[in-house]
């Protein structure tokens, strides 16, 4: 394929897919609108290897992960700042929850990500210290994606063989995947004096993420009505209750950002042909460990004809 592929939305997803079609000798033109919103421009690039309240791995994450972690140390290698940043991620366990979290620290596929287990935590039955976590700077991603592909941009445009829509909620919400079920989030920004920076923790039905000099970003809402990119007085509140759960007293709000999560089936993303458009969607709250291993993908069958993986194929899922 010699012609250039057109992607409509310059988010996590499409950024990570400029990259993958470049990689294949493929001219990728990046088009976004700046629309707010959009969920890549509030993420805290949040990975933990065992989640939710089931306590269970992240789907595919030994397959995925590496790629991931592979992919933004590359990137930001080429950008020339640091994208990727391990951290352990620390999950505070209720006595209400022990037993079924307990119940799974000896299973083969949790405990590989287990580093050790703290029953002495003030406050908490416990601490499980997960191995393998970290966050990624996804605005410094998308930021410097759009700014080198910009750079990289011929003046004279190559013909357009491929349109790729890569445009999130917005695309949802336009009809481009039928139903959806995405989630609005609310993410404060926070300075925490003395706090430790060194780790990302877990609980109180949320999370507190490290991102240097100081700062934390701590969340995240679920919202299910009011799809937009406007902070709320309740957001702010859930957050600093989400604070306090994790024993944070005293602290300072320096910024309140909204974005709503694209989720679709089962919360798992989606690429492929759908009614005659092709389309990376559906990254919900785990883009930043799914988007760099599913762009790989959507560009070998877009470049080399390599066919979808089936959980991913939008078309077998959605019809096509």
């Amino acid at each position: 394929m010699s012609d250039a592929v057109e992607i409509v939305g310059a988010g996590l997803a499409g950024c990570c897919l400029a990259w993958r079609l470049r990689e294949r000798g493929v001219e990728a033109r990046l088009v976004d609108d700046g629309r707010s919103g959009a969920a890549s421009k509030v993420a805290a690039g949040l990975v933990n290897p065992v989640t939710g309240k089931n306590f269970e791995p992240s789907w595919r994450i030994g397959e995925f992960l590496p790629e991931a972690v592979e992919f933004f140390e590359r990137a930001g290698a080429e950008l020339g700042r640091q994208l990727w940043f391990p951290l352990p991620v620390v999950r505070l366990v209720t006595e209400k929850d022990w037993k079924k979290v307990a119940g799974k620290l000896d299973r083969p596929d949790v405990e590989s990500w287990v580093e050790r287990v703290d029953e002495e935590v003030d406050g908490w039955r416990a601490a499980v210290v997960l191995k393998g976590g970290g966050r990624v700077d996804v605005s410094g991603f998308c930021e410097g994606t759009r700014a080198a592909f910009e750079h990289r941009t011929p003046n004279v445009q190559p013909r357009t063989s491929k349109v790729v829509r890569c445009g999130g909620v917005f695309d949802l919400e336009a009809g481009v995947l039928g139903e959806h079920r995405s989630a609005k989030g609310e993410i404060l920004t926070v300075k925490i004096p003395g706090h430790d920076g060194s780790r990302i923790l877990i609980g109180g039905g949320g999370w507190l993420v490290p991102v240097g000099e100081g700062l934390f970003k701590v969340g995240a809402t679920y919202e299910w009505d009011q799809l937009d990119g406007q902070p709320t007085q309740a957001g702010r509140e859930r957050g600093e209750e989400i604070l306090r759960a994790l024993g944070v007293g005293d602290f300072e709000v320096v910024d309140h950002e909204a974005g709503v999560r694209p989720i679709v089936r089962r919360s798992m993303p989606l690429i492929g042909e759908v009614n005659g458009e092709v389309v990376f969607n559906g990254l919900g709250s785990k883009g930043s460990l799914y988007a760099p291993g599913v762009a790989r993908r959507l560009a070998e069958w877009l470049v080399d004809g390599v066919e979808i993986d089936g959980e991913l194929d939008a078309g077998r899922w959605l019809g096509s």
